[in-house]
């Protein structure tokens, strides 16, 4: 029977930690050991995701958890990225919902939104209360947002959307969505909308048979002919650049959030080669074939921690770029698949 998950810890890398910080990992690592791995294998084989996590993921501070104010955590973006690397080593489709409603809905808010906006909106987020999605790409434009089709038409103290998006996180189960649409009367300006799912127009459909993910919630969304409030537009954003803020927030907690993916994988491997006896009635492990694999994903696993602490870091200084935060998640990220090849 597998042992309960210790951690990946080569070089002391505790000893970089606050105490804070570790306090918040490993509060994280108990809830994902105790609540989610018992069973998130039979989620994946359903497809179902754990709805009945939801409101304790709130209590524990997950959704906005470097937001300050609002009933948010308020934590430090270190303390952020390990509680993205303890969701995903427990599942990367609960660590996207989590990054979802985050990143890329509670984010948006905060920094592009009205001060109505955010009383009414990010206290119950917090909490769980209140679920949101992130609309942003299309059927037709995945890697090249600005060629989006989805337009917003000014009509007295009103926007009219209409448009589709594809590969939205908890589309069916959001209360609000954050769209991203050009505004017909600002030049095709990108501009970003709060879409209550309940209104008239706006339908949402799962997408179904998915080979991974299983345990997370994927929709396809269609706006025809939605009306919403002129109040609902989020009046800080403009321009492309808004959405791509956002999904920049959203890539620092993938960078953090593969580590915890590899070192499940590494875990599950080593666990594995210590009890499984062949050639000699000696475990696997004791072969050198087998030693280097686990030596490579060890070293990988290790460094990718040092790029995603340093990162988080900058950013806790406000230091941080763009394309440093790229590149901690496309080396984790690499990183991580690997493992799971070798593993």
């Amino acid at each position: 029977m597998p042992v309960k998950f210790k951690g990946v810890d080569f070089i002391a890398f505790d000893s970089l930690l606050s105490d804070d910080e570790r306090l918040v990992r490993d509060s994280t690592r108990k809830f994902i050991e105790d609540n989610l791995i018992p069973i998130i294998e039979q989620c994946n084989r359903e497809g179902r995701f754990p709805r009945e996590l939801v409101k304790p993921f709130g209590e524990l501070g997950f959704f906005g958890a470097s937001l300050k104010g609002y009933g948010c955590a308020g934590m430090s973006n270190v303390e952020y990225g390990l509680v993205m690397q303890e969701l995903e080593r427990g599942d990367s489709g609960i660590r996207s919902f989590v990054s979802v409603q985050s990143a890329l809905v509670m984010y948006p808010i905060y920094a592009f939104g009205s001060e109505e906006q955010k009383q009414k909106w990010l206290p119950a987020m917090q909490k769980g209360e209140k679920i949101g999605c992130f609309g942003l790409t299309e059927p037709g434009f995945g890697s090249n947002p600005g060629g989006m089709k989805t337009r917003a038409k000014k009509s007295g103290n009103e926007y009219i959307l209409n448009g589709e998006k594809m590969w939205i996180t908890s589309g069916t189960i959001a209360d609000v969505a954050v769209i991203w649409a050009k505004v017909e009367d600002e030049d095709d300006k990108v501009r970003g909308f709060l879409v209550e799912t309940d209104r008239p127009g706006f339908k949402a459909t799962d997408v179904h048979g998915k080979w991974s993910l299983r345990a997370s919630v994927t929709s396809g969304l269609a706006l025809q002919d939605v009306r919403i409030p002129a109040s609902n537009l989020l009046p800080g954003s403009g321009g492309l650049k808004s959405p791509l803020m956002c999904l920049n927030q959203a890539r620092y907690g993938i960078s953090w959030g593969a580590i915890g993916a590899a070192m499940a994988c590494y875990d599950a491997a080593l666990q594995y080669s210590q009890i499984r006896k062949q050639f000699r009635d000696q475990p696997i492990a004791s072969h050198q074939l087998v030693q280097e694999k686990l030596v490579w994903m060890v070293s990988e696993i290790t460094k990718a921690q040092l790029l995603a602490l340093q990162v988080g870091r900058l950013k806790d200084a406000e230091k941080v770029q763009h394309q440093h935060i790229s590149m901690a998640k496309r080396n984790n990220v690499w990183m991580a698949l690997e493992c799971a090849r070798m593993a």
